[in-house]
């Protein structure tokens, strides 16, 4: 059974969409309430304006996590799932978030005082994350030579490089492809032998 989108993640996942095709200047308020099929109110009562959407990007991740989680086959490999989902959000990524904006909330989140959403231990992401290390350690799969938060901190960390690197690199490359070769050789050193 699929689970139905948050208002709040369908307004921030279509002003990201709108902020790819247009450009985030020449997008307006109203082109995402209307897009998204919302009200000015409910737009308000999530977000203060098109500024505080910068800060969204993280929701969206959680809520490819979400939409990909289902998709899983349970029996699947805990290490090749966790590969699986970072393959996918990063080629969402590549597709959909702009550059200019992927830079700046990353950037914000290391010059910001106030809210490090991209590090809320609260979030789906890092649920998910430690729920898929745990049963893999369970499973045999993982190692358990480190605690499973050591090995969740080692995946967000080889994730979140691969796109820091792509920032840095203005997109130069596939992150798509780039993850597919890098995240086995940064992440694959806590896959047991089976």
């Amino acid at each position: 059974m699929v689970k139905k989108e948050s208002t709040k993640n369908k307004i921030a996942r279509i002003a990201w969409k709108l902020f790819h095709e247009k450009g985030y200047e020449n997008t307006t308020i109203d082109e995402i309430i209307s897009e998204s099929g919302t009200s000015k109110g409910s737009f308000y009562h999530y977000y203060s304006g098109k500024d505080e959407l910068l800060s969204a990007l993280s929701s969206i991740f959680d809520a490819k996590y979400e939409e990909l989680i289902q998709t899983l086959d349970p029996e699947m490999n805990s290490y090749e799932k966790l590969l699986y989902l970072c393959i996918q959000v990063h080629r969402m990524v590549e597709k959909e978030i702009p550059m200019d904006l992927l830079a700046s909330m990353y950037a914000s989140q290391v010059v910001k005082k106030g809210d490090k959403h991209l590090v809320d231990q609260n979030r789906y992401y890092y649920r998910i994350v430690n729920q898929l290390v745990d049963e893999g350690q369970r499973r045999g799969q993982i190692t358990r030579d480190l605690p499973y938060y050591e090995v969740t901190r080692l995946y967000v960390l080889a994730e979140r490089a691969l796109i820091y690197d792509y920032c840095i690199s203005d997109g130069s490359y596939s992150l798509e492809e780039n993850t597919k070769k890098m995240m086995p050789l940064l992440f694959g050193g806590v896959k047991t032998a089976e």
